[in-house]
């Protein structure tokens, strides 16, 4: 089962290293626009799936679930990606990756004591190879982009990077231990969720719109607009619905400790899109940093090999 598990997480992986590029395909649009225009997309997509079994959905659905929903969608995918987006914008690719790249450590730290969940004392060795990752591609950048960005860009960044940490980070511990005791299955719980993300996107966007105007760009072309509606609705149905469904059986099948660290595929997949993008090849510290955060990984789920997750995917 854990086998899978780690299976729908690289394939989540590759999906959402994916949209981490995508905020810096569209610099003219403030990245509160682009991540209400794909959440309301994606709410829209999870509306028409749930139409043949909306009745049944609907009789199983509590105010437990829907206030859960609620939190989900603002903390795990709004706030978030508008974050993150910001954070590409205003610090670039590779960085904004990087600092995605600590969500192991902080999913694992949220996580302790979960069922099947390993102390942070038998994860330390392992979690430290992530962080040394982390470090050197870290080290290997940070001088090149000081060149072309100001500090103060830098700075607000850094900050809207590691505030979309926090943010998803809650939201894959919280997710994991509501949908491993949920009467619905994977494909339901992300449809559910994005219905309801689609309506918080829509009020949100409206919100943030009317107090800050500003924020949609007055002079862009039509064609410019189009490759908005084109990169969100790619977001929107790959990057949420299908990489949302394929986190859920990942988190259903091994424990949250596990799962967690799991999201470090996102950042090597982001890097390597990162490499094919500018057409070149990763020098020496970039490879050592892909060797050290594969090995952490690797490393840590062998050691939650004799920990059994009692809840399987029904």
């Amino acid at each position: 089962m854990m086998n899978s598990g780690i299976v729908f997480a690289i394939l989540a992986g590759a999906i959402w290293g994916g949209v981490i590029i995508a905020p810096s395909l569209l610099p003219e649009f403030n990245a509160v626009l682009i991540s209400s225009v794909r959440f309301a997309m994606y709410g829209l997509i999870s509306l028409l799936v749930a139409l043949p079994i909306a009745s049944r959905l609907l009789s199983q659905l509590t105010r437990r679930d829907a206030l859960m929903l609620l939190r989900l969608s603002l903390t795990g995918n709004i706030l978030n990606y508008a974050l993150l987006g910001a954070s590409v914008q205003l610090s670039g690719v590779t960085a904004a990756a990087l600092i995605n790249g600590m969500m192991p450590v902080a999913i694992t730290f949220l996580a302790r004591g979960d069922a099947g969940s390993l102390p942070l004392t038998k994860l330390k060795l392992p979690l430290l190879l992530v962080f040394l990752g982390i470090v050197s591609v870290s080290l290997e950048h940070s001088g090149a982009r000081a060149a072309s960005t100001s500090l103060s860009s830098q700075l607000l960044g850094l900050a809207c990077g590691v505030s979309g940490v926090v943010c998803w980070s809650w939201y894959a511990t919280r997710n994991a231990r509501y949908l491993k005791q949920s009467h619905f299955n994977s494909s339901e719980w992300s449809t559910l969720l994005g219905i309801v993300t689609g309506i918080v996107a829509i009020v949100f966007g409206i919100t943030v719109l009317i107090l800050f105007p500003n924020l949609v760009p007055a002079q862009v072309e039509n064609s410019r607009w189009m490759t908005l509606l084109w990169v969100c609705l790619f977001l929107a149905l790959c990057g949420s619905w299908v990489a949302n469904g394929l986190w859920n059986a990942c988190s259903r099948r091994m424990a949250t400790s596990l799962s967690g660290q799991m999201i470090v595929f996102e950042t090597l997949f982001a890097c390597v899109y990162g490499f094919l993008f500018s057409q070149r090849v990763p020098g020496l510290m970039e490879v050592t940093s892909i060797v050290l955060l594969v090995g952490g990984v690797v490393w840590a789920a062998k050691r939650h090999q004799l920990v059994p997750v009692k809840q399987a995917e029904p």
